[in-house]
């Protein structure tokens, strides 16, 4: 009898057009919308998982695979 012992492991995807479109809007006016709600700010960074966007002093770290739509204001 043979046990395996695996270590957990996590996948996950990467959109890389949405990504790639992120990144040209950091610093910018952004409203995100999730299917939780949307938070409307500045996005201050962006990573392949997830981005950052600080609402007055609050910051909101929002996975990329919860974002429905991004819309930068102008």
């Amino acid at each position: 009898m043979q046990i395996y012992s695996e270590a957990p492991y996590m996948l996950n995807f990467v959109a890389p057009y949405l990504y790639q479109t992120l990144q040209s809007v950091v610093g910018r006016q952004v409203a995100v919308q999730t299917a939780k709600g949307s938070v409307r700010d500045v996005l201050r960074h962006v990573m392949p998982d997830h981005v950052f966007v600080q609402v007055h002093n609050t910051p909101f770290f929002i996975r990329t695979q919860q974002i429905v739509w991004v819309m930068p204001s102008c």
